[in-house]
């Protein structure tokens, strides 16, 4: 992320052996890329006397959080121990007690922590808790680390808006979809499997009905978690449509591919709802010089708890969202083959009529996937 991870106040002072133990938490954090969803992916370590006595993720929402496998696993071991943490003790009642009065219950003497807890109503709590306790603190090591691992999780806390990622398939000359619309195949085999890890991390998978009306998509994550080196199986993102006429067919496949639908509409929306299946909701946004508004079609997925929005889209939902300032990340999967002067473009941008006018980015990550190229990129935001 752009912005740089709020910290406590406080000095804090780390040993020469910290940075190993916290990379380790990092590594175990990881592993609930797919699965932790609303929830923030943390790892856990603790360590006594230079030993690993126990080690924990949080594998599900709802199930116990990373600091309570790596207590469990450590045992009476935990008495005296070092917990490296990547984000803060949780402090709160929540699905589970507070991991801050189980750190205390078991007698660790110090705590490491990554980050604060980006949720401006507990930030801090958790470690004020454990100080109160008489247990020493330290936190800032690696945060960069945990905002790279729950980039959607710190947006939605501080700005009440989820991370958005557009995929985009293009050939070399930067072309989405032939001039007759057909787009099937851009990319090979490798390239689209690799986007369903993209989907699994997400929290909601966005479109427009342009797209929804021309290729009739599902939208879903169709690949297990052996694929995807998880823990547990990835749940299926819900699906959002940006339609602001409710034109969206009722037989549509995308309807029907996940357990919760939003269709995003304006108020003067003109289509018929009233045999949509039970699992659509149909909420209203204001439009904007005839538009719907985007910030507020955003605003409402953080309310549904969406961390990460991923937006597969044609070039005006596209554009508009990278014009309007609401785009994070883009991830290009280019092609090597052309497809000529007639073909559809990447993003819809009209306002753009000088160089000054130039959205910039920054590119993080450019590798081969299959025989394609896969561009990871960041925009940025004056």
């Amino acid at each position: 992320m752009n912005e740089q991870p709020r910290l406590l106040t406080q000095a804090s002072v780390f040993l020469p052996e910290d940075a190993t133990w916290m990379a380790q938490a990092h590594r175990l954090a990881a592993r609930g890329l797919y699965t932790t969803d609303p929830n923030p992916r943390v790892g856990c370590v603790l360590v006594r006397e230079g030993e690993l006595v126990g080690v924990g993720f949080h594998v599900q929402a709802g199930g116990p959080h990373a600091e309570v496998h790596a207590l469990t696993q450590a045992g009476e071991k935990a008495r005296g121990a070092t917990a490296y943490v990547t984000l803060e003790p949780c402090s709160h009642h929540g699905k589970t007690p507070p991991c801050a009065d189980a750190l205390i219950a078991a007698g660790v003497s110090r705590v490491v922590v990554a980050m604060e807890d980006p949720n401006p109503q507990v930030s801090g709590k958790g470690l004020a808790k454990l100080r109160d306790a008489g247990i020493e603190t330290a936190v800032g090591l690696m945060a960069e680390e945990t905002a790279r691992l729950n980039p959607g999780f710190i947006k939605r806390m501080r700005e009440g808006l989820p991370w958005v990622r557009i995929k985009l398939a293009m050939s070399l000359d930067g072309r989405t979809a032939m001039a007759s619309g057909e787009s099937q195949w851009i990319t090979g085999k490798a390239a689209r499997l690799d986007v369903q890890r993209l989907r699994a991390r997400s929290s909601a998978v966005l479109t427009g009905i342009g797209t929804v009306l021309s290729d009739d998509p599902s939208m879903d994550v169709r690949v297990d978690a052996d694929f995807l080196g998880a823990s547990a199986a990835p749940h299926q993102p819900l699906h959002a449509i940006v339609d602001a006429r409710l034109l969206t067919p009722a037989n549509s496949r995308i309807l029907y591919s996940c357990d919760k639908v939003l269709i995003f509409h304006a108020p003067t929306a003109l289509g018929c709802s009233t045999h949509y299946p039970r699992q659509v909701e149909l909420i209203e946004v204001q439009e904007d010089n005839g538009y719907l508004g985007l910030r507020g079609v955003l605003a409402r997925l953080a309310e549904h708890e969406v961390n990460e929005c991923h937006v597969e889209a044609g070039s005006k939902l596209a554009g508009g969202l990278l014009e309007t300032g609401l785009v994070d990340e883009i991830i290009v999967y280019m092609a090597p083959h052309l497809m000529g002067d007639s073909a559809h473009g990447l993003f819809h941008l009209p306002t753009l009529s000088s160089m000054r006018d130039r959205i910039g980015l920054h590119i993080e990550d450019i590798r081969p996937v299959g025989r394609d190229w896969r561009i990871t990129a960041r925009v940025e935001h004056e």
